[in-house]
């Protein structure tokens, strides 16, 4: 028998080609990453690494693993694939203003904790912007200097938000002075940004509860450095959801019912941060609430690690591409530590810039990155939304039935190999469209009124401005190079 009789009795083989010349490989099971990036045109650049990455996910985790098998080419191939340069760029920016705000987030709450310990401290925005690019500096470090080393401190950081959880709920619940009762906790409802209808306030609310979601396509940007990653990612995925969903309500009703009164604590809480007062008044001592934030300092941290390597892999990723200004140099790899300098010094290089702004002024600074929500969002449901479209029609079948770029009578694309079918999955996807086009509606409005320069919500300028530039971009160059995601192999299912 032939080589191409050989793949197909096997059932377990690929055809590839690059570039001019054909060549038939038998690709066995461990290959098995290699042959899902062939699917979605790409080839194996970046070094396994980890087969854990990543807690922060979400719900919805079906519409990555299509995008990791071949569903991929779909949303982005064919006639209108120049549309998706400005989903890239506010992808690419909302990463990096996801990074910019975690690291942000551990300078201030370092200047928060000296406010709570030593009330003549007055915090400058110089300070706070040092303090923030020593944060960056030491994520640099991590991801370049001890990125042999990654898997060890991901499982380090695993271990730690588990003892951390454990070491600020202990005290928490048994060394508050009073407890709230279940009824002032669950039907107390309030409306302290003054709209007109406690519905209203609570639909702006629930931007509070997204940003805790924002970045959770983490897992999938670093699933080329994952071992079997198909499967790897998604179970990473779902387990981080259901293991910190449960960690995180249970610290919720601890706060609620052992924090005292939570709102005169937050309106006499001499930091930005009224938790820091409501952890000291919990456990009746200042130094006990300084070591139970110090832990989240460190845990948020470890974030902003994460944050820098999904952010530089993301921005490598649509380099790759030509998405991207610079997307020659951008898209270079380290020969000796395959991962991508270049994409993280500028990612690190950018995000520092816009740490500059905190010294004028803070609030602009949190305009500015305000753009989180809206850019992680908008791909989310862009993702989502073609998957629900894809799933209607009938275009997705099991392995069996699945053909990439096949002849007629079959289906064009695959599953991964974890998903939910049915209807259940459709539901799933329609729940998860509907709730993303309600939170990316709400997270262009203010939160308090009256409204005034100072508490204006400027996120509509800013996602706008950077829609804006990137269609500059690619009508006075990329359209000249940019077709959508290049394919260097083309995969044939025999």
């Amino acid at each position: 028998m032939d080589k191409r009789d050989e793949i197909h009795a096997l059932g377990n083989y690929a055809l590839q080609k690059r570039g001019n010349v054909s060549e038939y490989t038998i690709v066995k099971e461990d290959d098995r990453d290699r042959v899902n990036l062939a699917k979605v045109g790409k080839k194996q650049v970046l070094k396994w690494r980890t087969i854990w990455f990543g807690l922060r996910l979400y719900f919805d985790m079906d519409r990555y693993i299509v995008r990791l098998h071949n569903l991929g080419r779909a949303l982005f191939h064919g006639p209108d694939s120049r549309r998706t340069v400005p989903l890239g760029w506010l992808t690419v920016t909302g990463w990096i203003a996801g990074l910019t705000a975690t690291a942000f987030f551990v300078s201030t709450l370092i200047q928060a904790l000296v406010v709570q310990n030593e009330s003549n401290y007055q915090p400058a925005g110089w300070q706070g912007t040092l303090l923030f690019w020593a944060v960056l500096l030491l994520c640099v470090a991590i991801n370049t200097v001890l990125s042999s080393v990654l898997p060890v401190i991901e499982i380090f950081i695993l271990i730690l938000h588990l003892l951390g959880f454990v070491a600020v709920l202990i005290p928490l619940v048994y060394l508050a002075p009073q407890r709230n009762s279940a009824s002032s906790v669950f039907k107390t409802f309030l409306n302290e940004g003054g709209w007109s209808t406690q519905a209203l306030s609570f639909f702006i609310g629930l931007n509070g509860n997204a940003v805790a979601f924002v970045g959770t396509d983490g897992a999938v940007h670093m699933s080329e450095e994952v071992k079997n990653a198909s499967t790897n990612v998604a179970r990473s995925m779902v387990f981080s959801v259901v293991i910190n969903g449960a960690l995180a309500f249970a610290m919720l009703l601890a706060i609620l019912f052992c924090g005292g009164d939570i709102g005169t604590e937050a309106a006499e809480s001499a930091s930005q941060y009224p938790f820091i007062s409501i952890f000291a008044q919990a456990v009746g001592s200042n130094v006990g609430g300084t070591i139970m934030t110090a832990i989240i300092v460190v845990l948020q941290f470890c974030s902003a690690v994460g944050g820098l390597a999904a952010a530089s892999r993301m921005t490598w990723s649509f380099a790759r591409d030509r998405g991207l200004p610079g997307s020659k140099l951008l898209s270079r790899i380290s020969p000796r530590t395959t991962i991508p300098l270049v994409a993280i010094a500028v990612v690190t290089i950018l995000a520092a810039l816009l740490g500059l702004i905190n010294i004028g002024s803070s609030t602009a600074l949190n305009d500015v990155i305000s753009l989180v929500l809206e850019g992680f969002y908008t791909s989310y449901f862009m993702a989502c939304g073609l998957l629900l479209y894809r799933r209607i029609r009938g275009d997705i079948g099991d392995h069996a039935d699945g053909h990439v770029g096949g002849p007629p009578g079959l289906k064009p694309y695959t599953w991964g190999p974890w998903r939910v079918s049915g209807a259940i999955g459709i539901f799933n996807n329609a729940c998860a469209c509907v709730y993303l086009i309600v939170l990316s509606f709400f997270s262009f409005w203010p939160t308090v009124l009256p409204v005034t320069p100072a508490n204006m919500n400027y996120s509509s300028l800013v996602t706008g401005t950077v829609v804006i530039c990137s269609v500059t971009y690619y009508v006075t160059w990329a359209r000249k190079i940019y077709r959508g995601p290049v394919v260097e192999v083309e995969f044939h299912n025999s």
